[in-house]
């Protein structure tokens, strides 16, 4: 169960640690072992997931615990399904299909275990849906202590807020029960649009349907909306032919565009006539396919990220003042720019808690340096009552997100309940929690 560690790094290569040991947990025993190891060494614990998140959350120089093997379907109740913490959602269909069932709602990446989506915040698009988190009417969590803590209705209720998104600093999460809903299609339309028109429409276009997105190349006039509807099961697909589809969905995504990011390292120039010439080749598609097949892309290319959380009607204004930001600092920014929105929720550290929200997503090409485009972005999002997403880049600390979050405290006081010793504190927690 146990091993000496070794070199760690995430997916999106932005961050590295170096644990002292590694643990493959195979059941609750293994966790609860783990955890007395590390106490009787003086260790901390970090669970790891799949490494998507471009934070540190999950680095540790103590145990790096792997949940990995903790997945699957453990119960079906109705609606009602409890999951392995280390399930990846990339499973789900098959799993929650088996029994006529679907997530409400999720985003366009499906390599993260459903523990580490849940932690951080990962959320979807949609006026009326919350991120995956809301979905979570029970848990179990495995405190510092060795203690197995279910959290649910009926036991410890008052810790489902704080526990829903709780940043793996409450204690090492072994499973979580969804209320799903049936399995659903979705018909989806991507069409290019003026963007001016998109932000000028920003509030009707993101309320007016079930899930609104829109991405948008720097240096060019056009957003490519998404815009999907929710249909009944049954309802006929209608998918685009194989080639059609291998091209928009890796030719042009996952082969031509990683090109084009090292063509804009080595000739930054050839960004912007790039950019354009991809938005000349952009064409309008519209496929009904199953709920999974639509809000998931693959995505290879690695890449670095930043996301912050607005108020939605901040959005435009926002989005306005990076696009003049970018033009003014005259840079070459390859990667495009992500606008969704999201429904308010209750959980205490969750970016659209209290809000009907925004999210403005930045990225750069894993072999960039993201960290001037970054940090004045964040400025720009700071201005404009922004929440960083807790899975992605940022520069805030503790004494500038408790304003941020009515909550906060609230937060605090639990992990002072449930881990005093900080077992499971690193640097980043640290930072953004405090000590």
């Amino acid at each position: 169960m146990l091993r000496p560690g070794g070199k760690w790094r995430n997916w999106g290569r932005s961050q590295s640690a170096h644990p002292a040991y590694i643990a493959r947990a195979t059941s609750v025993a293994d966790v609860v072992e783990t955890l007395a190891f590390a106490r009787d060494r003086g260790l901390p614990v970090k669970p790891i997931g799949a490494g998507h998140s471009f934070t540190a959350i999950a680095a540790t120089d103590g145990v790096q615990l792997d949940i990995a093997a903790i997945d699957g379907v453990l119960a079906v109740d109705g609606d009602l399904v409890t999951l392995g913490a280390g399930t990846h959602l990339y499973q789900l269909p098959a799993l929650l299909g088996a029994n006529g069932l679907a997530l409400t709602n999720m985003g366009d990446i499906d390599r993260q275990t459903i523990a580490g989506a849940v932690s951080t915040g990962t959320h979807g698009t949609g006026a009326r849906f919350g991120g995956i988190a809301t979905q979570i009417v029970a848990m179990t969590l495995v405190t510092a202590d060795g203690t197995i803590l279910r959290i649910g209705p009926t036991e410890n209720a008052d810790l489902l807020p704080a526990a829903r998104v709780g940043l793996g600093a409450l204690g090492v999460l072994i499973d979580v029960t969804l209320r799903c809903v049936p399995e659903f299609v979705l018909h989806a339309v991507e069409t290019p649009e003026p963007l001016e028109a998109v932000l000028d429409e920003w509030m009707t276009r993101a309320a007016a349907v079930d899930h609104f997105e829109f991405y948008w190349f720097a240096h060019t006039t056009s957003a490519l909306t998404k815009t999907n509807t929710r249909m009944p099961a049954g309802t006929p697909t209608r998918r685009q032919n194989r080639l059609a589809a291998w091209v928009d969905d890796e030719l042009l995504p996952n082969g031509l565009y990683p090109l084009i990011c090292e063509l804009g390292i080595l000739a930054p120039a050839l960004t912007p006539p790039l950019n354009r010439l991809s938005e000349k080749a952009v064409a309008a598609r519209e496929v009904t396919d199953g709920w999974h097949a639509v809000f998931t892309s693959p995505r290879r290319v690695r890449f670095r990220e930043m996301e912050y959380a607005l108020p939605v009607e901040n959005v435009p204004a926002a989005f306005r003042a990076v696009r003049a930001l970018i033009e003014a600092k005259n840079w070459r920014i390859s990667f495009p720019l992500e606008v969704r929105v999201s429904a308010a929720d209750d959980n205490w550290l969750s970016t659209a808690h209290g809000r009907p929200t925004g999210y403005i997503a930045v990225h750069r090409y894993y072999r960039e340096n993201p960290t001037e485009y970054f940090r004045e972005i964040e400025a720009i999002m700071r201005d404009h009552d922004g929440r960083p997403h807790w899975g992605k880049m940022h520069g805030r600390r503790a004494a500038d997100l408790r304003p941020a979050y009515p909550r906060f405290d609230d937060f605090l006081a639990v992990r002072d309940r449930l881990d005093p010793d900080r077992r499971f504190a690193n640097e980043y927690l640290t930072t953004v929690l405090g000590r």
